[in-house]
């Protein structure tokens, strides 16, 4: 299964995608979406709306997994942010992909086990769960790879759809409750 996460920023947008197996999680692409600097606020949203559409049409993912808003402080940036998200999930809409939504501490907690992890430590993480020899950057990019390790580990991924498969039983309602089938 294809998840591609997406961290949005109005400057600079991060993105990654990963094949998830079981637990297994192999990197597929991942990067960052920079318009040209001294184009208008609409010309960005257009030009990561356009560059999103591409990369979904290319790689054709089962899903997208989109970092949620948190609480901002100046009214403008959170704004500013809400007009990327929205050039995003209308990129995944219109390639005619679910959407899931994951806050910044849930998708923290699930790569790092923290909630209040600093982006160097979620980088690290990521690294280390993909195999990757170097750190994937710009944090954006590590941070839209970390949304699609959270789907997977959440219990909306790969992990429910695998246990229901394998064994009917109640939904899960933590990664920690997931215990593999033990192989025969």
């Amino acid at each position: 299964m294809k998840i591609f996460g997406i961290d949005p920023g109005s400057e600079r947008t991060g993105y990654g995608c990963i094949d998830a197996l079981g637990s297994r999680h192999h990197l597929v692409i991942y990067g960052s979406i920079s318009a040209p600097a001294r184009s208008t606020f609409p010309e960005k949203l257009k030009y990561i709306h356009a560059a999103l559409a591409a990369l979904l049409d290319r790689h054709r993912p089962d899903c997208v997994a989109v970092e949620n808003i948190f609480h901002a402080r100046n009214v403008r940036s959170a704004l500013r942010l809400g007009h990327a998200r929205g050039v995003a999930l209308l990129a995944a809409s219109e390639a005619g992909l679910s959407v899931v939504e994951y806050a910044p501490a849930e998708i923290k907690r699930a790569v790092v086990g923290f909630g209040r992890a600093e982006k160097h430590q979620v980088q690290q993480m990521v690294k280390l769960l993909l195999g990757l020899d170097e750190l994937p950057s710009p944090y954006d990019a590590s941070d839209a790879l970390a949304v699609a390790i959270c789907h997977v580990h959440s219990a909306t991924g790969i992990v429910v759809e695998r246990a229901a498969i394998e064994k009917p039983r109640t939904a899960l309602r933590s990664w920690r409750d997931y215990r593999p089938q033990e192989e025969s």
